[in-house]
C-alpha cells in the first residue's frame, strides 16, 4: 500500500492575502476567511428569520417551525440551567451558541474550522471573563473579591488562580477538541491512499466536526452559564 509523503499533511493556519498597513505587513488567514463567512451567515440568517417572523402564519411553515424549535430549545437549557435570572443572559448564550456551533461544524463545507484557532477560543473565554467579573462586582461590589479569601485568607492567591484560569481552560478545551479534529482530517486526507479518501472521511467528519462539534458547543455555554450564575447568587 502506497502512503502519500508527509509534506502532503495540511492542517495549518494559512495566509490568504497580505497587505501593509500602520507599519507593518498583515495577513488575512483562513480563519479570518472562515470567521467572516460564517458572521455573513448568521446576519443573513438573522435578517431571514426575522422577516418570516413578521410575516408568521398560525398555520407554520418548515422554516417557521425549525426556528422556532431552535429558540425554544436554547430558552429552556437557559431557564433550566439560569433560572430567573435567564432572561437577562439568554440573547447572549444563543448568540454565542450559535457562533460556535457554526464554526465548529464549518469543516463540513470546506473551511478550516475557526476554533481551532486558539486565538478564536481564547477571545471567547476572556468575553466570559469578563461577564463574570462585571457581575461579580455589580452584584456583590467589594464581596466579589472578598469571596476570595474566604474560607481561610491564606486561600486568596489560589482562589485568584482558580478564577482567572477559568476562562482559559474554557478556551482550552474548545481549541484542543476542535483542532485535534482538524489534525485528524488533515492526516487522513494527506497520507492516506486515494481509494480511502472515497467515503470513509464522511464519517470521520460526523465524528470530528459534527458530534464534537455539538458537544464542545454545548460545554462552553453551559459553563459560561454557570460561571456566570455563580456570581448572580
Amino acid at each position: 500500500m502506497v502512503i502519500a509523503n508527509a509534506s502532503n499533511v495540511d492542517f495549518m493556519i494559512k495566509g490568504v492575502t497580505k497587505f501593509h498597513a500602520f507599519g507593518q505587513d498583515l495577513w488575512v488567514t483562513t480563519t479570518e476567511i472562515g470567521l467572516s463567512i460564517i458572521t455573513i451567515t448568521i446576519l443573513i440568517l438573522a435578517f431571514v428569520t426575522d422577516r418570516k417572523m413578521k410575516r408568521a402564519t398560525e398555520v407554520p411553515g418548515t422554516f417557521q417551525n425549525i426556528m422556532e424549535l431552535m429558540v425554544e430549545s436554547l430558552d429552556k437549557l437557559v431557564k433550566e440551567t439560569m433560572g430567573h435570572n435567564a432572561k437577562k443572559f439568554v440573547n447572549y448564550i444563543g448568540t454565542i451558541f450559535l457562533f460556535i456551533l457554526l464554526c465548529n461544524i464549518s469543516g463540513l463545507f470546506g473551511l478550516r474550522t475557526p476554533t481551532g484557532d486558539f486565538g478564536v477560543t481564547f477571545m471567547l473565554g476572556v468575553f466570559t471573563f469578563c461577564i463574570v467579573q462585571y457581575q461579580g462586582i455589580k452584584n456583590h461590589g467589594i464581596g466579589h473579591l472578598t469571596s476570595l479569601a474566604q474560607p481561610f485568607p491564606v486561600l486568596f492567591p489560589i482562589n485568584l488562580i482558580g478564577e482567572i484560569t477559568n476562562p482559559l481552560s474554557q478556551a482550552l478545551r474548545l481549541f484542543g477538541n476542535m483542532m485535534s479534529g482538524v489534525v485528524i482530517m488533515g492526516l487522513w486526507y494527506g497520507m492516506m491512499p486515494i481509494f480511502v479518501k472515497i467515503g470513509i472521511p464522511s464519517f470521520l467528519h460526523v465524528y470530528c466536526d459534527l458530534f464534537s462539534g455539538c458537544i464542545q458547543t454545548y460545554v462552553f455555554c453551559m459553563l459560561t452559564m454557570v460561571y456566570v450564575n455563580d456570581k448572580l447568587d
